[in-house]
């Protein structure tokens, strides 16, 4: 019995660790829309776009110039 409980609270404490290490974000518009990231977006210099993946899991892009702020949940 005590071989298959520690393994398991070994494996649901490393998902549990996993978990904290994202930082749910919403990202307010100029227009006023609210968008939700899974994590922090990614800025990339050479396009001026701000990257991130959104709750439904799909990836998007936002124009640096229409974003008003970046708040952590």
């Amino acid at each position: 019995m005590n071989q298959r409980i520690a393994p398991a609270f070994l494996l649901a404490l490393g998902l549990f660790t996993l978990a904290g290490c994202s930082t749910p974000t919403v990202l307010t518009l100029n227009d006023g829309r609210e968008l939700q990231a899974v994590d922090t977006p990614e800025y990339d210099d050479d396009s001026g776009f701000y990257e991130f993946e959104q709750l439904d899991g799909n990836r998007a892009k936002v124009n640096k110039d229409q974003i008003r702020s970046i708040k952590e949940l």
